[in-house]
């Protein structure tokens, strides 16, 4: 079930225990052996990001989930900086925290960390069949788990490129794309890519990045959209732009609903990043328990598979098959060399300095 509040969002061998056979009905065994199961909630609700994203952890985690245990699932898809603060407040004031589980980027999710209002998640058996991406830097433990990589792409209309991808950023500077180009709100995805293109470098983050600001000065001239992720797959699926900085899964989103929409790594690289799933303390032990269950249910190839085929995005278990179409795409690197040209910012950088970026990007864009 999805509650709708806000649909935004911040806005990527074998797993050694999956949930097992049962008794009753099939509904699943614990993976967390104790001598005795907590009773089981009624629900667990999930902060998660509207349009295709929800849809496909729907598929792959929470309706399996649900058949399994009888547990509810609901999607909250309250944005995650609006519903941060409200988690932190809680967990403070020692009240019981408005969701169980929180879908968030890592970097989202390494502030509550070193805040210290998540749970250890560090003994969750199907960790230990996992990837190294799965493991959260720069905080001890697994009070996150990542759960599969993205990159944010160059999305474009090859109708509106006759000659072929857009190379550069610098492509979108044309006057024939004013109105007509996208980017996140707080331009997340856009900040590195557009230090390279005003002529900076990735030494010269966080503390040399004029660079990045001259060019967003210059695109905020072409009048760009600016929204999230829902957004992207609406704007492509309606004709309303022609190139956009986004996350794949959202170009992706429009192609599966018939839109002929491609990407492309421009010249300046793009962000590579992670989300993740966590739970902020003050749970009951029966509700904390199954919000472990479900994180746990995650990390094996079967939900994996399912749900990271409704994003087009690798995971973070071994050998799973990339949908069709995106074995060896830029949007889906699984190589060493598959990442060259994309671009990884320290984790504590991006924790100490996002929110500062954030408010310049938005500075600029309504000044």
């Amino acid at each position: 079930m999805t509650t709708t509040k806000n649909v935004n969002r911040r806005q990527i061998l074998k797993a050694s225990a999956a949930l097992g056979a049962v008794s009753m009905g099939g509904l699943a065994a614990p993976t967390i052996l104790r001598a005795q199961e907590p009773p089981k909630p009624n629900e667990i609700i999930i902060r998660a990001w509207g349009g295709p994203w929800v849809a496909a952890l729907e598929a792959g985690v929470s309706n399996p989930f649900t058949e399994r245990t009888g547990i509810r699932v609901i999607h909250d898809l309250t944005e995650d900086n609006e519903i941060q603060p409200r988690v932190w407040a809680a967990v403070a004031q020692g009240r019981t925290p408005p969701i169980h589980i929180n879908w968030d980027t890592t970097v989202n999710a390494t502030k509550s960390a070193l805040r210290g209002v998540c749970e250890d998640l560090s003994d969750l058996p199907n960790i230990a069949g996992t990837l190294d991406l799965a493991k959260p830097v720069g905080v001890e433990g697994y009070p996150i788990v990542n759960t599969y990589g993205y990159v944010y792409v160059l999305a474009y209309r090859p109708e509106a490129f006759p000659d072929g991808p857009p190379t550069s950023y610098h492509d979108l500077l044309d006057p024939r794309f004013r109105g007509r180009i996208a980017f996140y709100n707080d331009g997340i995805g856009f900040h590195f890519p557009a230090q390279i293109a005003g002529g900076g470098t990735l030494e010269g983050i966080p503390d040399n990045m004029g660079p990045c600001w001259e060019f967003v000065e210059r695109i905020k001239e072409q009048e760009p959209l600016l929204g999230e992720d829902p957004d992207f797959v609406n704007w492509f699926q309606n004709g309303e732009i022609d190139a956009a900085c986004t996350i794949s899964t959202n170009a992706l989103g429009a192609r599966r609903n018939g839109i002929d929409v491609a990407w492309t790594v421009p010249e300046e690289g793009a962000k590579f990043d992670t989300d993740g799933l966590w739970i902020p303390r003050g749970h009951s032990e029966g509700d904390l328990y199954w919000s472990r269950e479900y994180i746990n249910f995650a990390l094996t190839p079967e939900a994996q598979q399912v749900w990271l085929d409704g994003l087009g995005l690798p995971g973070v278990v071994p050998g799973l098959t990339p949908p069709e179409g995106l074995a060896g795409d830029p949007s889906y690197p699984t190589e060493p060399e598959d990442f060259e040209r994309l671009i990884r910012i320290s984790g504590q950088i991006q924790v100490e300095h996002e929110s500062e970026w954030f408010s310049r990007f938005k500075q600029i864009m309504q000044g």
